[in-house]
């Protein structure tokens, strides 16, 4: 203070100068359109776990696809309201909220339950199996409850330093290969490509073009998932799969997933 004059306050440097490549921070949100399409991103890659599971479960409850689009429905409702809560009174992370495949084991230990066997109608199976399913979840949701407002899972977070949290990330996401993988199998020539553009655009493109390094290095799973559908689209209208399996078929091919006619609001709005 010179003269007895106000104090003047420092100022934080701006993101990109205290970190590299950093070019947005919580104090400093992208511009609405940017963060948008990043969001929209973001939906894009949780979309896949989203439908991942139902496929994977609901064919073994029972359920066909109308049960199968219901279930991903329910899953795409809950993930935005728990998102839109975390993000306005809980942790406020920049995450989306999805479902897990932590609970896929159990899941699939309750669906093989034996008194579930005697059910010959398939749909009342699935009801019934989902209503053993939601109370299972409720039991855990409270235990985490409890855990969460006694403030003991604080507790245990202090014996866990940040580099525990690097593994712990690692071995959830090579946790995801098993499931991942077998489906890019399923169809080779359309999965394949998709990882290859994805790691291109992110990867090579940035440095190949100057200019626009920045919108392909965060757009890069828009950019690779427009191109590929494009390509899955024509090779099913140009009569590729025509031949194929049943199998090969329902997994190459853009006309043969059954959720969108099966989805309610969708039969009764045509």
């Amino acid at each position: 203070m010179a003269g007895g004059g106000k104090v003047e306050e420092l100022q934080p440097h701006p993101p990109r100068e205290q970190l590299p490549n950093i070019y947005y921070c919580i104090t400093s949100p992208p511009p609405w359109p940017e963060a948008i399409l990043l969001g929209f991103q973001h939906y894009l890659v949780m979309l896949g776990t989203t439908v991942l599971i139902p496929t994977a479960l609901v064919p073994q409850m029972g359920g066909g696809n109308k049960e199968k689009a219901d279930v991903i429905q329910t899953l795409l409702f809950v993930a935005g309201l728990s998102t839109l809560l975390q993000s306005l009174f809980g942790t406020r992370l920049p995450a989306v909220i999805g479902g897990s495949y932590t609970f896929v084991p159990t899941t699939i230990s309750i669906i093989l339950a034996g008194r579930f066997s005697d059910e010959v109608d398939p749909v009342e199976k699935f009801k019934r199996i989902m209503r053993a399913i939601q109370g299972a979840l409720i039991v855990a949701s409270t235990l985490q409850i409890v855990l969460g407002f006694s403030g003991l899972w604080r507790n245990v977070t202090r014996f866990l330093s940040p580099l525990s949290a690097a593994p712990l990330v690692a071995l959830v996401g090579f946790g995801l290969y098993e499931l991942g993988f077998p489906g890019v199998a399923k169809c080779v020539e359309i999965g394949l490509p998709e990882l290859i553009i994805i790691i291109f655009v992110s990867q090579y493109m940035p440095h190949v073009i100057k200019a626009g390094r920045h919108v392909f290095d965060r757009f890069a799973v828009i950019f690779a998932v427009v191109i590929v559908w494009i390509y899955a689209h024509l090779l099913t209208v140009g009569g590729a799969y025509d031949n194929a399996s049943p199998r090969t078929q329902v997994t190459c091919r853009t006309d043969r997933a059954g959720l969108i006619d099966a989805a309610p609001w969708l039969v009764n709005a045509s």
